[in-house]
């Protein structure tokens, strides 16, 4: 929270509500800058999303409905829903952390929330087994790094501008 900015009272509704729309903007922070990396490197998308949905399904044993080509696309939308679930789940939670009482500034709100997007993408695809964060390179951690710390700043900023007034608060010396 800026210095010049003065707490708005919030709920556990409104902190949840307030909290879930900043992690919507932060995802969608997080997708332009995959999106442009994309565009830049000549990269092709990432089959994690997909392999997550396969991995889940068999994980949890409730199959993907249909055969074929409906499948196949059920899954390829079913991917990208996990990490806007991922990054809404997180900013709802930093929302419901506010409503709470807990109030560090943007910079923390933003590290907290760049560290639990990418804890709540890479801890789920380690445990599923399709990837290790621990074998990846540099290039790897820094492609990955980058749109979280994009989601993570958005979603911190978003969060500050909808739980704060925005009214100078004003500074009584001390007579």
């Amino acid at each position: 929270m800026g210095r010049n900015s003065a707490s708005r009272p919030l709920g556990p509704v409104a902190g949840l509500l307030a909290g879930a729309a900043a992690g919507a903007a932060g995802t969608s922070a997080l997708n332009a800058v995959s999106y442009l990396d994309m565009v830049v490197r000549g990269r092709g998308a990432s089959d994690t999303p997909s392999e997550s949905v396969e991995r889940l399904s068999e994980v949890t044993h409730v199959p993907v409905p249909g055969q074929g080509a409906a499948r196949t696309n059920r899954i390829a939308g079913l991917g990208p829903l996990l990490g806007l679930a991922t990054g809404i789940g997180v900013g709802a939670a930093l929302g419901l952390g506010r409503a709470a009482g807990c109030r560090p500034g943007t910079t923390a709100t933003a590290v907290l929330a760049t560290v639990g997007a990418l804890a709540g993408a890479n801890a789920p695809i380690a445990a599923l087994g399709i990837s290790d964060p621990r074998t990846w390179s540099a290039s790897d951690w820094l492609s990955d790094l980058l749109p979280h710390a994009a989601y993570g700043a958005v979603t911190a900023w978003t969060l500050t501008g909808l739980t704060t007034s925005g009214r100078p608060r004003r500074h009584v010396p001390d007579r």
